[in-house]
């Protein structure tokens, strides 16, 4: 027997979320310096809203912690704070085919995606203090992840901040899906993914990387090889996935998984600490040559080379390094520094680090 607390909860959800893009859409027509035409704003945004509600009503019966398990008696804070970032990636998607924003209002995408973002972490992390993790979150989770990834990136396409090539990441994840679909329909065999905890950092960084170059003060020239940068390491696990599941790598096998044990050893015994090394001789040699960079600069970006050097905060560091970065260094080591800062924020700072307390927030799951 169906909840009817939840239907009744989905259906003033669903008009809450209508008339927000209806207020919305009535300020741009208000005030319209913002650059925003309202008659576009509002269909694009109404339609991506009205398919994450119908997502989640036709999942309504998944709100159980599992399959035989009793239904929860309503949707409960954590499934509420999905929906709300179903609706952030609604309005940030109502920017779409749309002039560039100006003034103020330029912000409001990067802002909107970037609350969608953080709110990625905390409804599982509400889920799970409270008890309320569900079958129905697992899936819109991963839908609503899949959809922000769509939209956020083909805006920051539409902005000029990536080259349109990073749309493969987007499509990746659904071409991913329909190859699954495929070998199902044609009574081919599919097998499970090999464990890694990458999968799920790659898509957290992923998505906090379009965030925040959606942010007008990021230059697009830096952000386009940033893009460049997170596009490949993505594609590439795309790629062993797809060989996994669909048998060419047979992920069954001892000598598959000793391989993997290997290749994950040599990248945290010698690729990862090779990334802190070449990273910090690049900026040690920046500050001894460039004479571009002012006093305080170099003293901050020599303070996170030695960070880096030592692993300690090494993704922190890699972080606020690549937003230095992006105004401070120009020509060939801009790339260079961009690519392997980057990866090393993808991958973390491997071993001989002395202190990882950011490397274990990333990788774990918070409130279990």
């Amino acid at each position: 027997m169906h909840n009817t607390t939840i239907y009744k909860e989905l259906r003033i959800i669903g008009v809450v979320g209508l008339l927000i893009i209806v207020l919305s859409s009535t300020i741009f027509w208000i005030f319209p310096n913002a650059n925003i035409q309202p008659a576009m704003y509002f269909p694009i945004a109404t339609s991506i809203w009205f398919f994450c509600w119908w997502q989640t009503w036709k999942r309504a019966t998944l709100n159980r912690p599992e399959k035989n398990s009793p239904a929860f008696p309503n949707l409960g804070w954590a499934n509420n704070l999905t929906l709300l970032r179903g609706g952030l990636i609604a309005l940030t998607g109502g920017f779409l085919f749309q002039p560039d924003p100006i003034g103020i209002i330029a912000w409001l995408p990067g802002l909107l995606y970037s609350a969608a973002a953080i709110l990625d972490r905390v409804d599982g992390f509400i889920a799970r203090r409270t008890g309320r993790t569900s079958l129905l979150g697992s899936e819109l989770d991963t839908l609503f992840d899949a959809l922000g990834l769509l939209i956020a990136p083909l805006l920051a396409i539409q902005l000029g901040k990536l080259h349109w090539s990073f749309f493969a990441v987007s499509l990746a994840y659904y071409v991913f899906i329909f190859g699954i679909y495929w070998r199902h329909k044609h009574n081919l065999p599919t097998y499970p993914l090999l464990p890694s905890q990458l999968r799920r950092a790659f898509a957290g960084f992923q998505m906090g990387f379009v965030a925040v170059i959606l942010l007008p003060v990021f230059p697009a020239d830096a952000t386009v090889l940033l893009g460049a940068a997170f596009m490949l390491p993505i594609l590439i696990g795309f790629v062993v996935d797809w060989l996994v599941v669909s048998g060419r790598i047979d992920g069954t096998q001892t000598k598959t998984l000793e391989f993997f044990f290997e290749l994950d050893a040599m990248s945290k015994y010698l690729f990862q600490p090779a990334l802190r090394i070449i990273i910090s001789t690049l900026i040690f040699f920046l500050i001894y040559v460039d004479d571009l960079l002012s006093s305080i600069s170099a003293v901050a970006i020599a303070i996170f080379a030695i960070l880096i050097l030592l692993g300690a905060g090494a993704r922190i560091a890699a972080l606020l390094l690549l937003m230095l970065c992006s105004y401070l260094m120009n020509e060939w080591h801009q790339p260079a520094l961009l690519f392997t800062c980057s990866w090393l924020l993808l991958l973390g700072p491997g071993n001989y680090a002395l202190w990882r307390g950011d490397d274990v927030w990333v990788n774990r799951q918070d409130g279990a």
